[in-house]
């Protein structure tokens, strides 16, 4: 069973996002600050990360940055942070999709299962 690692400070988004993945069949994982992120990609493996870019103690352009020094997991940038410098910097740091806020959770999975084959 694919695994998603859903990486939001927002509970209700994260719950949102979980419940669509369970329905496409994912296995999940919640976290809910970029050093969370960070710290239980050291210590498991995930078919793809959903991340916000705005979370507490490290931002996720920081985080992924970080989890492409030891791993090859697409990243799904999923935030509010929608100009188009952002959606650039994202890239750059290593992101493999960007989302914007508000989003469709149908869109979501879709942009997951195309990143994720």
């Amino acid at each position: 069973m694919p695994k998603i690692l859903i990486a939001d400070d927002e509970p209700e988004i994260a719950e949102l996002i979980k419940r669509y993945a369970l329905r496409e069949g994912y296995e999940t994982a919640e976290v809910f600050d970029g050093v969370q992120v960070i710290e239980i990609c050291r210590k498991e493996d995930f078919d793809i990360i959903i991340m916000d870019v705005m979370m507490p103690e490290t931002d996720g352009f920081k985080a992924c940055k970080e989890i492409r020094k030891t791993k090859d997991i697409p990243v799904l940038f999923l935030t509010a942070r929608g100009t188009e410098y952002d959606k650039l910097f994202g890239f750059e740091v290593g992101a493999d999709d960007y989302l914007t806020k508000p989003f469709s959770p149908k869109e979501l999975m879709a942009r997951a299962k195309g990143n994720t084959a």
